[in-house]
């Protein structure tokens, strides 16, 4: 609780930021001499509205999606060997973690993936896929968990989905700027909001929207390198890097959705990707001392 209200915090003092350079650079104003009369503090206050209401509603429903969209099984009384040390293992490394026993279950994919999700980092989720126990020893296993417990311990689920927030607010900011000027501007609107203003706005979003997501999924990469250090942490180094070996003789699917920036690996590459690719992060552990 204490991490969201301090990142609220925080983007609340942005926009005070931003709206008090707009009011000395006049921006005001000179949309206003363009025949623009648009209120920006309102307007960004609309638009935080809009960008942070989906990432909330998201967070706050991520375990009961993935429940569903997975098909994930909670392990609530094993059933076998493997079920019962799966749960001991995750209990073992939330112990060592410092946060609460996540609930635990397992999803139908023949390819080795995992995942963690939750707003809470004491009532998380934790979930392997059948590939993954079918691909991978205990050790290899124990590790990948490790590299999930720690993106609950970090918070990972709850800072990537409201910095999502914040830049869907500034997107849908400046692409309605956008269609306020091409519509009273341009096209020389002065009644209401024309087709003019909707068009572009849409398209503004669209174009916005992908240097957004370049930012969140730079972000995301960042955050797989500190996962995967704390699951070395928590595991040993040299299970994490088995691990990521045996996810590299793979070839994985990615998680559908907004779960696979929470997966254990993804197959994409590039500017898009929620995951650096698996030989950079085998050489960060190793570079590690």
């Amino acid at each position: 609780m204490l991490r969201i209200l301090l990142f609220l915090a925080t983007n609340f003092a942005i926009m005070v930021v931003i709206a008090i350079v707009f009011n000395i650079l006049g921006l005001s104003g000179i949309l206003d001499e363009q025949g623009v009369n648009l209120n920006l503090n309102a307007l960004l206050v609309m638009s935080a509205v809009i960008g942070m209401s989906g990432s909330f509603i998201s967070l706050l429903m991520s375990k009961w999606m993935a429940k569903r969209s997975m098909g994930v099984q909670i392990i609530e009384r094993p059933s076998n060997q493997t079920e019962q040390w799966l749960l001991n293992t995750v209990s073992r490394l939330a112990k060592q973690a410092g946060i609460g026993m996540p609930e635990v279950g397992i999803f139908n994919m023949p390819d080795p993936n995992a995942f963690a999700t939750g707003m809470n980092r004491n009532n998380a989720l934790v979930a392997v896929s059948t590939g993954l126990l079918q691909a991978m020893g205990e050790d290899e296993v124990e590790a990948v968990i490790g590299h999930e417990i720690s993106h609950v311990a970090n918070g990972d689920m709850i800072t990537l989905s409201l910095m999502q927030g914040v830049v869907n607010t500034f997107v849908y900011f400046f692409a309605s700027i956008i269609g306020y000027i091409v519509d009273r501007v341009l096209l020389k609107n002065e009644e209401g909001l024309g087709i003019g203003y909707y068009i572009t706005q849409m398209i503004a979003q669209i174009a916005l929207s992908f240097l957004a997501t370049m930012l969140v999924m730079w972000f995301s990469r960042y955050r797989e390198f500190k996962a995967d250090k704390g699951g070395a942490e928590l595991a040993g180094r040299q299970k994490m890097i088995n691990a990521l070996k045996a996810l590299q003789r793979g070839q994985p699917e990615d998680l559908p959705g907004e779960f696979a920036a929470f997966g254990i690996n993804g197959g994409l590459r590039g500017l898009f990707s929620s995951h650096p690719p698996i030989e950079e992060r085998i050489a960060a552990l190793q570079s590690q001392r």
